[in-house]
Order: structure tokens, then sequence, then C-alpha cells
């Protein structure tokens, strides 16, 4: 599949700095503290790269340049078209980098080169490239009224954003937060996950070159207990999208209610995957394997919970297993990696504490159920991927969010079934339906409570297709014309004729 990738000597420049700063009103500068942190390579557990931590007060000094440059409508109040053509060239940019910033992606992360290369790069410039296209279609109406008034309505900016984005997918969710928020003319401070936030620095660096004016955005890497919180408090900040997970989007919730800030949130998941046994079972096998180990399992929307009829559960159950066992584990930067390691320790020791919860409840293991600890992979953070069966809804591993490698087969005896367990969840980002009949596909996707539902496919998306939860997996929609209304105000206008 050839040879393993060689990193870029940018890439090496951008990684080997004393120190990567943040971007605050247009210049790089070091937090105010003098603090760092470092960053890890998730496959060798040795020190990545050292990036200056911000805090409360370097979370202010951003707050302020975004405030001021909104308040001073630069931005906002720049030609439509100039405003797109910035996004346009940011996406250029983007492609034109794009090896640079997978290498960026895979260092600070662990996912294979492959999947950064050809999934994240290409759809963080596709999402500027979309939200640049609304730019000039974004308006308000006329509305009939009484004779004697004229009424019409605008759509605002909504002022500052606070956004705070996960590490499982860096770049793109960057894409997602920023695209849409520019496109309507607000300013923002990005707060990139501590574990990964090199490819966000660097998109820094890229919006410069594209055009986009000081203080418009702001990256203050930094933890979530400090740079974080006073995001989520600063009375400044009109707005807060937030991705991660939703024991943080409640603080987060609770936290924005003195300034009653608008908040977005996209949060955890624990999607059912349902196969009928009238589904093609080899697309459902592969399926439920890109379900659940892509990104090593750390995605949101992952398939972790496989529910299978009855009839075909044990038959499927080996296929699963033969195909989960034979995934190649090991050097990100290897072609023929199919999964890398977790973001981090931390991470290892959460998904590894699943794994001894599932057996000790009695779920049987027939694939992986450990630590990757085979030649090379020793220092980094590799877990097997793994096939329980024998999984009761009430387990652990059956109703918590893991983010890891871990799939859990549960049968079910008819459609009525598989919807009610489906449905057995507090999460509802996402679910799976594998089944040829057209009107079952229709009725199952319509009874799952999930923001998106996929038919015979699994982890498809789109710039232009509404991404959000149901119940604690959060509320607003990311993508699409939804996202809009995240970042905009209506205003009605009167005015007597």
């Amino acid at each position: 599949m050839g040879a393993a990738v060689k990193l870029d000597a940018s890439v090496e420049s951008f990684v080997h700095a004393p120190v990567r700063k943040m971007l605050i009103d247009g210049r790089w500068v070091e937090a105010a503290s003098g603090k760092t942190f470092e960053t890890p390579n998730p496959a060798t557990g040795e020190v990545l790269a050292r990036v200056a931590a911000g805090d409360a007060e370097d979370i202010d000094r951003a707050v302020k340049a975004a405030r001021r440059v909104f308040d001073d409508g630069a931005w906002v109040r720049m030609r439509p078209t100039e405003r797109e053509r910035i996004l346009l060239r940011i996406a250029e940019l983007i492609e034109a980098h794009g090896d640079e910033l997978a290498q960026l992606e895979t260092l600070d992360n662990g996912k294979p080169f492959t999947e950064s290369r050809y999934v994240d790069i290409p759809s963080a410039a596709a999402t500027f490239r979309y939200y640049a296209g609304w730019i000039t279609k974004t308006y308000g109406e006329t509305n009939p009224s009484d004779p004697d008034y004229f009424n019409f309505t605008l759509r605002e900016p909504v002022g500052v954003c606070g956004q705070i984005i996960p590490w499982n997918f860096p770049l793109l969710m960057a894409a997602w937060k920023l695209g849409p928020a520019l496109a309507c003319g607000n300013t923002s401070v990005l707060k990139p996950a501590e574990q990964t936030p090199l490819t966000a620095l660097r998109l820094g660096e890229l919006l410069i070159e594209a055009g986009v004016p000081a203080g418009v955005v702001n990256i203050v890497p930094g933890f979530g207990e400090t740079a974080g919180a006073a995001l989520v408090r600063h009375p400044m900040v009109d707005k807060i999208a937030f991705t991660g997970s939703t024991e943080v989007g409640k603080e987060i919730h609770r936290a924005t209610a003195d300034t009653v800030k608008r908040v977005s949130l996209e949060l955890g998941g624990k999607s059912p995957n349902i196969v009928f046994s009238d589904a093609d079972p080899e697309a459902a096998v592969q399926g439920a394997l890109l379900g659940v180990f892509f990104n090593a399992g750390q995605v949101c929307c992952a398939g972790t919970r496989l529910f299978v009829e009855q009839k075909m559960h044990d038959q499927f159950a080996e296929q699963l297993a033969k195909f989960a066992g034979g995934m190649q584990q090991g050097d990100p930067f290897d072609p023929s990696t199919r999964i890398g390691p977790l973001v981090s320790k931390e991470q290892l020791d959460r998904v590894t504490g699943y794994l001894a919860a599932g057996k000790k409840e009695g779920a049987k293991v027939i694939t992986g159920g450990e630590r990757n600890t085979g030649k090379g992979l020793e220092k980094g953070y590799f877990v097997k991927p793994t096939v329980f069966t024998g999984v009761r809804t009430d387990m652990k591993i059956a109703r918590e969010e893991i983010f890891g490698p871990v799939v859990s087969m549960i049968p079910f005896k008819d459609e009525n079934d598989a919807v009610l367990q489906g449905n057995n969840t507090t999460y509802g980002l996402a679910a799976g339906v594998w089944t040829r009949d057209v009107s079952k596909a229709h009725r199952v996707a319509r009874a799952l409570r999930a923001g998106t539902v996929w038919v015979n496919c699994y982890n498809v998306f789109d710039p232009a297709a509404p991404f959000g939860g149901y119940k604690e997996s959060g509320y607003g929609r990311e993508l699409g014309r939804y996202a809009l209304d995240l970042y905009t105000q209506v205003k009605s206008v009167w005015m007597r004729i």
C-alpha cells in the first residue's frame, strides 16, 4: 500500500518551535501568565509540542478584541462579496496545505493519516466553501401588515461567539464553528481542546493569510477549567457554541444562565445501529465496522450499540469479530493502518476501565478487550478493536459513552423491539438502520429519536445536511442552513408610510 508518510519540513518546523503562541487581535502572543503546556503524540507518548496555556486574562484580552471589532462593524459591514471571497480563500488555503494540515492532525490526534488527509481536511475546506455561498443569500423578508406601515425583517449577526471544540476532529470542528459564524458577520474566540491545539493554531495563520481582519477570529488554547470556563462566563460574549461531553455541556448550560447567552450544544451519544435479518449482510458488517471503529471509536455519533436481529445475531457477531480482529493497528502514518491510538493517556485509562467493567458485568469479549502493547506500540495509547456479546441494556458498557473502539452487540426480536431498545437511552444523536425493506426503513427512521438516521450507510456527512441531537445529546443544529439560525438574530422593523 506504499511507504509511510514522511513529514514535511514545514510540519517539523511548526511542532519544534519553542512555544506555539495564541492568536489575539491579529498578533501571536504568549500567555499573560507565561505558562505553557505539552501536547503529546498519542502514538508514542512523547512530547510533540509546547503550547501557550491561556487562562482568564488571555480570554479577556481575546473577547475584548472580538467585541471591539464587532462593534466597529468592519467585518459585519464589509461588502458581502468581499467576505465571500475571504471564506473561499480560506477553503483554497486549507486545500493547498492539505498534506501539512493532515500531518499535524495525525501527529496531535493519532488518527490514521489517510483519515486526516482524505476525510478531515477536504471536509473542513468544503465547510468554509459552503458557508461562503450563504453570505450573499442570508436575508430577511417583507411581511403583510397594516397598510399604514411597511414591516420587514433583518437577519443580523449575534455578536461575539465563544466557540469550544473537541479533540476528535480538531480542524473539522473548527470549520463547523467558524464557517457559519464568519459567514453571518460574527467575531469569534475559539478555544481548541488542550489535547489537540495544533491545527487550530495553524488555521489561524491561514485565516490571516486569507485576509480575515485582526480581532475577527482569536484562538486561545488552554484547559477547560480555566480558559473554557472564563469564555463561558465572560459578560461580553453573546453566544457559546460547544461540542463535547454531555457532562460539560450541562455545566455550560448552568453557567450561562446569569448572562442569558445564546447556547448551542452538540454533546455525547450512544447511538443504536440496527441490523435486520433482511439486510445485505456484507454491507451491514462493513457499515458496523465503520460505525464504531472509525477514528478509533472517538466519534460522538459512533454506532456503539449494535442491535442485530436474533435469527442472524451469532453469525453476524462471528463475521464482525473476524474483520475487527484483522484491522491493522499501528503507526498512523503507515498507509495500511486502520486504527490509530486513542488521543491521550486519560482516554486510554477511561476506555480500559470500561473494558474491565464490561467483563465484570458478564459481557463476553469475542475479539480485543485489552490494550494493545504489541511491538512498537508499548508507549502509545492503543486499544484493540473490541466486540462484546452477551450484553444487557442495563450494563454500563451499553448505557454510557465509552469513546473508544468498543461495540456492544445486543439481539432483538422484531421491529418494535428494535425501536424500543434503540430509544432506551438518554442520548439521541444518531442511529443506523440496515434493511432491504423500504417501508420498514421509513417506519424505523421516523420512530428513532435521533438527530440523524442513516439507512444502509453510516457516518455520512455533508456541509448542507444538518447535524445535532435529541435529548441529552444537545440542542441546535450545525451545518446546512440551520446553522445560520445559531449565528443570527432576527430584527423586525416597522416604518410608517
